[in-house]
């Protein structure tokens, strides 16, 4: 399972050791840093060893790796209140167009990440047609 990484992505170089950062774990799929710009005080970053810009296009073994790494994260920080974010696209707020996954502690209420959950009430019948178009 041979690592991609491009020339021209910010988190391809700090794979690459090009840009620095404070990294907090490394496997072979699995680069897990610091954010610079953290949300809360240990907001990490975990990112597959594959540039992907999307989750649907990271090859299932450089997925697989993510989430323990995250684990072992949040375990280490030792939150109690946590969030794992994974953005796809920039509509969905993705800044850096490679796949990664937050590990962002919630330490209060006006610390950590901040959203609003807009829920809609669904309409059953329209689930149920569209998890027969799905086709998983």
């Amino acid at each position: 399972m041979a690592s991609k990484l491009v020339a021209d992505c910010l988190f391809c170089k700090i794979i690459r050791g090009e840009i620095p950062s404070v990294k907090l774990l490394e496997t072979a799929t699995t680069f897990a840093f610091l954010d610079i710009g953290p949300l809360s005080e240990g907001h990490a970053l975990v990112v597959p060893k594959f540039h992907a810009e999307k989750m649907h296009q990271l090859p299932d073994e450089f997925l697989a790796d993510s989430m323990p790494v995250a684990k072992k994260i949040a375990a280490a920080l030792g939150a109690d209140n946590y969030n794992i974010l994974q953005n796809n696209g920039r509509l969905a707020h993705q800044q850096v167009m490679h796949v990664h996954f937050h590990v962002i502690p919630k330490p209060s209420a006006d610390k950590g990440l901040i959203m609003e959950w807009n829920a809609e009430k669904a309409d059953v019948e329209r689930l149920n047609d569209l998890a027969k178009s799905m086709k998983l």
